[in-house]
């Protein structure tokens, strides 16, 4: 159905007229997309203050029979918030609010259209940590952050977005509110429906609220940047981090020799202290709780035993916060230094943590088989077997020509990685741009199962059509 003045009026008599936006200025921040794939074309984007008003719209739309696409930060990577000319944008943007803490629950209930840096530092305020985070983590909501299960760099020792959140409050496609904001760990009161919207991207409802675990304040972090030779080590040395410290590890990052390169060569404050090249590099963090836990004393020592153990071959160790923050600066700053030279090809896999090494191997060798000159860029949460196995194009190969290979080397990179029993989608999600590749690679019966959730809670199929799944 298409969007019509009269059904402008309704929309602006539900939630105002401020916060109906048809103007092109206005609308032009949400339909555009982080990877320039897409792009948007909503003829009007609304703005909630709160549930009850997002309850509202929904209700509206199902009744017209016109589609929604829930956004949050819209820093998505997989289109998964990107609209057609006959749809309507609710952005969550303006539900911002902390609803509560509980520093005894070690819990934080909170408005869907909260930006998760402000969460961060919420946590903070109340001498807590809230442990996801993402390069994106200024700009994105939690919300979004929800709706795609994100990961980021603390999976290893604290999970996905889905293992960090206890209840939600969602919309519904017919406009009910499921009040679902349950601050319990443990509820065995039948099917966990949370599950259902989390990763769903806005396919099966509209998350509004959600109670967050939170954790004790860090007391202490140890970050060193380590130089490795050999590929086959990185998983022994993860494995040794974990058993020295006694699972203090909160993060564990590979970074190939190209993605350190490309850091260097176009963030500003990053610089290569290493004397040699070498092929890997590992970003690796342990953090504590505890007060006066000596900390360094333990880091120093696994380093230490890493190196006689020859694992290890050099390495950097952060000496202040500043430089904490310069190495994580250099890792995260690596998609954005990508586009300084040219075209990617990216994938966001997941295999065994223990199957890392040999994916790479097979992988890399198989794309700079089809394509000379090509230039992996491979790099990612090795802590949690994430890699972000991007392909940058040859130097000299036009754009166009380069990118007219996307479907081939999904095909290589995701034949490995299935057959390796991983995911083609880590942590990005599905959106539109990996419909087809999920249909191709999951077993029939899972794909069944995923359209009857659909058609069951979404009969009119109005709740971000085209993502995810699609009915038939």
């Amino acid at each position: 159905m298409a969007v019509t003045d009269a059904f402008l009026s309704t929309l602006r008599s539900l939630v105002g007229d401020k916060a109906v936006l048809t103007d092109a200025s206005d609308r032009e921040p949400y339909l555009t997309e982080e990877r320039g794939l897409y792009r948007g074309q909503a003829p009007v984007v609304v703005r909630p203050a709160n549930t009850a008003e997002v309850a509202a719209v929904v209700k509206a739309c199902a009744d017209a029979g016109i589609s929604i696409v829930p956004q949050g930060g819209n820093t998505g990577l997989c289109g998964g918030a990107v609209s057609a000319e006959t749809q309507v944008i609710l952005s969550l943007g303006r539900m911002n609010k902390v609803r509560g803490v509980d520093p005894i629950n070690f819990t934080m209930t909170v408005d869907a259209g909260c930006i998760l840096q402000d969460l961060q530092a919420e946590a903070d305020k109340m001498g807590c940590y809230f442990p996801l985070a993402l390069g994106a983590q200024g700009t994105c909501q939690i919300g979004g952050n929800l709706s795609t299960n994100a990961g980021g760099i603390n999976v290893l020792r604290y999970g996905n977005t889905r293992d960090l959140c206890l209840g939600l409050e969602v919309v519904l496609p017919d406009g009910r509110v499921w009040d679902g904001l349950r601050a319990l760990g443990k509820d065995n009161t039948g099917y966990a429906l949370k599950h259902l919207f989390i990763g769903g991207e806005g396919t099966l409802g509209i998350i509004t609220g959600a109670v967050l675990k939170v954790y004790p304040g860090l007391a202490e972090r140890q970050t060193a940047l380590l130089a490795v030779d050999d590929i086959n080590a990185v998983t022994a040395l993860l494995a040794k981090a974990r058993s020295w410290s006694g699972d203090a590890v909160t993060a564990f990052e590979l970074v190939s020799r190209f993605a350190f390169e490309l850091a260097c060569r176009h963030l500003s404050g990053v610089n290569d202290p290493f004397e040699e090249a070498h092929p890997w590099y590992v970003l690796v963090e342990f953090s504590t709780s505890r007060p006066n836990a000596d900390l360094r004393g333990l880091f120093e020592s696994f380093l230490e035993a890493a190196f006689e153990d020859g694992i290890i071959v050099d390495g950097i160790v952060a000496e202040s916060l500043e430089q904490t923050r310069q190495l994580w600066h250099m890792r995260e700053g690596i998609p954005e230094a990508q586009k300084h030279e040219g075209a990617s090809i990216k994938h966001d896999v997941a295999v065994p943590v223990s199957s890392v090494p040999e994916f790479l191997t097979r992988a890399l060798a198989a794309v700079c088989e089809r394509l000379p000159g090509l230039r992996p860029c491979p790099f990612g949460h090795v802590g949690d077997g994430n890699i972000h196995f991007n392909l940058t194009q040859p130097v000299g190969m036009d754009k166009d020509e380069y990118l007219a290979l996307w479907e081939d080397m999904n095909r290589i990179v995701h034949d490995i990685v299935v057959e390796m029993k991983g995911s083609i989608s880590a942590e990005h999600g599905v959106g539109q741009l990996k419909v087809e590749e999920i249909i191709h690679y999951k077993d029939a019966v899972e794909i069944d199962l995923m359209r009857t959730l659909k058609v069951a809670m979404d009969p009119k199929g109005i709740m971000n059509p085209g993502k995810v799944v699609n009915p038939q």
